[in-house]
């Protein structure tokens, strides 16, 4: 099964290093937002099976973006992708009902886990 991907992060080279981490995989990346107001028009446009999420945005932070999104479309299937290796940060994204937490810079295998746990496929 194609699982379509919206990859939240304000860096050019992580949205670049995902889409080629996924090539040939299960995953497509369907779009990419640089802030967190960009998220939930594009989601309710593409309608993503899971959308990747930095922390760090310019205007609303990954945390407050994910809280508005699950709010919005409680089905919504998050991972954050962050370099913020807090445990109060993990606990707080947890909280919020995101299903993982992968820490930056990330290997292409745990990027593919992380997704899968995700969707569900793994446990």
């Amino acid at each position: 099964m194609n699982h379509r991907v919206l990859v939240v992060d304000d860096s050019r080279f992580i949205y670049d290093e995902m889409r080629y981490a996924l090539e040939n995989t299960e995953f497509t990346v369907a779009g990419h937002c640089v802030s967190g107001e960009e998220v939930l028009p594009m989601y309710e446009a593409l309608h993503p099976d899971l959308v990747t999420m930095d922390i760090v945005l310019p205007g609303i932070d990954g945390l407050e973006t994910s809280a508005r999104l699950l709010k919005a479309h409680p089905d919504a299937r998050i991972i954050i992708v962050s370099s913020l290796d807090y445990e109060e940060t993990e606990e707080k994204a947890k909280s919020l009902g995101v299903e993982t937490f992968l820490f930056k810079p990330f290997e292409r295998e745990d990027l593919i886990r992380a997704l899968r746990f995700a969707a569900g496929e793994i446990h």
